[in-house]
C-alpha cells in the first residue's frame, strides 16, 4: 500500500494537507494537519521533512494503550511512520489542532484554512475510524506500507 500526503498550506502554526491512497490510481482519504515547517527542528513543534517513509504498527506506549481501550474492535497498533531523520515515534492519530500534535500526522474529514486562523481539521475520529482499518489490515497481512510527504506549499 502506498500513501501520500500532499501539503498545501504551511503557515506560522500549522501545515494542512490531504492524505491519498496512491496504490492504484489516486484515492482521497482525508485531510491532514501537522506542525509548521521550520528550518531548525524544535522538539514537538516541527513537521517532519518531506520524503518517503515506511509505516508499521507500534504495539507499545501510551497512545497504543489509549487507542486499544478506545477502539477495542479495530485497534491493532498505532500507525507508526518509521525512520524519519531526527524524529522518533511519529504516529498517525486523532486531533483537531496543532496543539494536538508533536510532529505527528493528524487526520480529519474537514479542514479549515490556516492563513487567517491557526488551522483546524474536524471530525477526526470519523476519519481515523474510516482510514485505519484498511491500513492496519494491509500491515497485518504482511504488505509493505509506505507514506510519502510531498510539499505543495511554498516551503
Amino acid at each position: 500500500m502506498k500513501l501520500e500526503v500532499l501539503r498545501y498550506s504551511s503557515q506560522n502554526d500549522s501545515t494542512l494537507g490531504m492524505l491519498f491512497d496512491v496504490t492504484e490510481g489516486r484515492r482521497f482519504l482525508c485531510y491532514t494537519l501537522e506542525d509548521e515547517f521550520r528550518t531548525q527542528k524544535v522538539k514537538g513543534e516541527t513537521r517532519i521533512p518531506h520524503g518517503k517513509y515506511e509505516v508499521t504498527l507500534r504495539t507499545e506506549g501510551g497512545f497504543h494503550n489509549k487507542y486499544k481501550n478506545r477502539f477495542p474492535s479495530m485497534h491493532k497498533g498505532m500507525l507508526w511512520v518509521r525512520n524519519v531523520p531526527n524524529f522518533e515515534f511519529i504516529l498517525i492519530h486523532l486531533g483537531n489542532r496543532e496543539k494536538d500534535t508533536a510532529g505527528c500526522l493528524l487526520v480529519g474529514e474537514t479542514s479549515q484554512e490556516n492563513v487567517t486562523e491557526k488551522g483546524f481539521i474536524g471530525k477526526s475520529t470519523s476519519a481515523y475510524k474510516r482510514i485505519y482499518p484498511p491500513i492496519a489490515n494491509a500491515l497485518e497481512s504482511g504488505e509493505t506500507v509506505s507514506i510519502e510527504y510531498i510539499n505543495h506549499d511554498t516551503v
